[in-house]
């Protein structure tokens, strides 16, 4: 460390100590910040460092000046047991520092800050890192660490010590990718069921547990023994976790998990998967103040809707280069989510045929949701909505089809009857299966969860609301079979036009936007004034906005889907009219968009079109 910097630390002492005063046990909120750094150099450039997660020690330190000055308080890993417990309130502005994968830097560099201004921490070590043998070398970033890269056991016995530094597990050897399906991407080892090429199987739930329970059992065990006590919190590899995994957690003595979804995480009983704030690309005080400041909830969503059928192919190397198309199309379009259908309806019926993940119920097409939602996560960066029927699905079963099947006068898309228990639970594996099966962050839930006024008279015929609620509540308990193995999934669903310009309309669909809107985090409702044979589309999109307005005055939950194709004759809807409908919606105030479907494959519509129109970049226009 600098002499400069030195002189600094010391030289805010007494504010420090003043500023970070304990408070008064009825001054907080339950709410806690926690900040995630890694590694402290004093060369990291103030721009596109090759390390993207390592901080200068100059804009460390005005971090914590600024975080001083701005009143936060920090807080222990003992003052949040506490407030989980009711013992004592958080204080306001309560906020953890923590540090992930053991990096020397943070005993060189930023035990010398916490001690000045004696504040607490957290540091998450991953022990295979800190055993390794000399000549042994771990990728990470620009070049590989080595030995003394790491901290050493009587480094982390020195910081533990000072009662300053609570020492967390970060794995044994979790920090790491392993191949999770049969193209060959590697997936966070947490939450990744093995895929083994030789044998072409996954493993099993079983084996999986197995091999997570052993990791940390190791990880606890080498901390306790070169330290004198076990950690009791976990910091997950890559914030992947899921609440089979952290009840293991539980066993081994280490009820306290982070993640890294979300700024804020606000203390209660249940203390899994704290959401942490990641320190990347360097960022000097103003622009952690401006992290810190602004609402999050205020971006506006943009969404492609995408058909995976579009994108398989009995020909592997056409299948790959379709998902080539994919990812450009994404990438050069700049959406912030997409839509990633998970299921095949080749005949286009709107029920699903087959899925494209391993399941118990239904055949596979191919194991391609994985690949797909993982490459678009990782090369096109975006987030991916799963996106599934809620009731069609066509059992290969004939007798079980027949028997489980919605009862309907109309001609209809295939549901199945979910009041009926078999049903139920045959609907909950497949979303189980889902969550084990790939990566994604949210649920689409699609249009066939609706039900006519005479259908399953056992629900309240007559009742519109109570049927209502039962879809409602049916497609929540789905997510909580998917939640298993993938945590706090945001959930969308999509919701007919009519039910909003004609209220009246619940009975025949069992859908209403306000209920929609307290249950899902966003409601898709599909915009499509062709599908709705409106003689005038504009003037449809007008009232609708309005009748939305009514229900979402800011519209906050409320995602517009527009429709690009009208499905009447086939016909492209051109792209200037997309983008009208685009700028009215959004003169209107309406904050999230979305459309289906997006022909990747015939680029339709045009990717400039698309960019304009569906693009979450602040400046998404063609530089000439």
């Amino acid at each position: 460390m600098t002499s400069i910097a030195l002189i600094r630390y010391f030289s805010l002492m007494l504010f420090a100590a003043l500023a970070f005063a304990p408070q008064p046990a009825d001054a907080g909120n339950g709410d806690l910040l926690v900040i995630s750094y890694h590694d402290i150099r004093d060369d990291v450039a103030p721009k596109g460092d090759g390390d993207r997660y390592a901080i200068s020690t100059h804009n460390f330190v005005a971090q914590i000046d600024w975080l001083i000055a701005s009143g936060y308080r920090p807080v222990s890993l003992d003052d949040v047991l506490r407030a989980s417990r009711g013992e004592a309130a958080l204080p306001e502005k309560a906020v953890l520092l923590t540090f992930d994968d053991g990096l020397r830097s943070v005993y060189t560099r930023a035990f010398p800050v916490l001690r000045a201004y004696r504040i607490p921490a957290v540091a998450a070590v991953v022990t295979d890192w800190i055993d390794m043998p000399a000549a042994t070398r771990v990728p990470y970033g620009v070049r590989d660490f080595t030995h003394d890269d790491f901290m050493t056991w009587p480094q982390l016995r020195e910081m533990q010590d000072s009662g300053l530094v609570e020492i967390a597990s970060h794995s044994a050897d979790l920090h790491k990718g392993v191949p999770g399906n049969p193209q060959g991407n590697t997936m966070p080892a947490a939450t990744t069921r093995l895929y083994d090429a030789a044998n072409g199987r996954y493993e099993n739930e079983a084996e999986y547990l197995a091999r997570i329970g052993n990791d940390l059992r190791r990880s606890r065990d080498d901390i306790a023994r070169h330290l004198g006590r076990a950690p009791r919190a976990l910091v997950w590899p890559y914030a992947a976790n899921n609440p089979r995994i952290n009840a293991i957690a539980d066993t081994l003595g280490m009820p306290i998990s982070f993640d890294l979804e979300g700024r804020n995480a606000r203390i209660g009983a249940d203390l899994h998967g704290l959401g942490r704030l990641l320190m990347v690309d360097n960022p000097a005080a103003p622009e952690l103040a401006y992290e810190l400041r602004h609402d999050p909830q205020l971006n506006g969503l943009r969404a492609l809707q995408i058909d995976l059928d579009s994108v398989y192919d009995a020909d592997p190397q056409q299948q790959a280069r379709n998902l080539d198309t994919l990812i450009e199309r994404v990438k050069r379009i700049g959406p912030s989510h997409v839509f990633l259908q998970a299921f095949a309806d080749p005949d286009g019926n709107g029920s699903a045929d087959a899925l494209y993940f391993p399941n118990r119920h239904l055949p596979m097409r191919a194991d391609l949701y994985s690949r797909v939602a993982w490459q678009l996560k990782t090369r096109a960066e975006v987030q991916v909505y799963a996106w599934l029927p809620v009731l069609g699905f066509e059992l290969p079963d004939a007798q079980a089809r027949a028997t489980l099947a919605i009862r309907s006068t109309s001609p209809e898309i295939y549901r199945l009857d979910f009041t009926r228990p078999e049903a139920r639970r045959i609907i909950g594996d497949l979303y189980e299966d889902l969550g084990a099966a790939g990566y994604f962050e949210g649920l689409l839930f699609h249009d066939d969860a609706f039900l006519r006024d005479d259908e399953l008279p056992s629900l309240s015929p007559g009742a519109a609301a109570e049927r209502t609620e039962a879809l409602i509540g049916f497609t929540l308990a789905l997510k909580e079979s998917a939640q298993q193995w993938r945590p706090k999934l945001k959930t969308v669903r999509n919701l007919y036009a009519r039910t909003i310009l004609e209220p009246d309309s619940e009975a025949w669909f069992a859908q209403r936007l306000d209920r929609f809107n307290h249950a899902y985090d966003f409601t898709a409702i599909m915009a499509m004034p062709w599908m709705e044979r409106s003689p005038n589309p504009e003037r449809w999109m007008r009232e609708l906005t309005a009748a939305v307005a009514k229900v979402d005055p800011r519209f906050e939950q409320s995602l517009f889907e527009l429709q690009t194709v009208d499905w009447r004759d086939s016909t492209r809807i051109p792209g200037e009219v997309l983008l009208e409908q685009v700028r009215t919606l959004q003169a209107a105030g309406v904050r999230h968009l979305g459309w289906y479907p997006d022909d990747f494959i015939a680029d339709q519509p045009q990717w400039e079109d698309a960019r304009a129109a569906m693009s979450a970049r602040n400046f998404p226009y063609v530089q000439k």
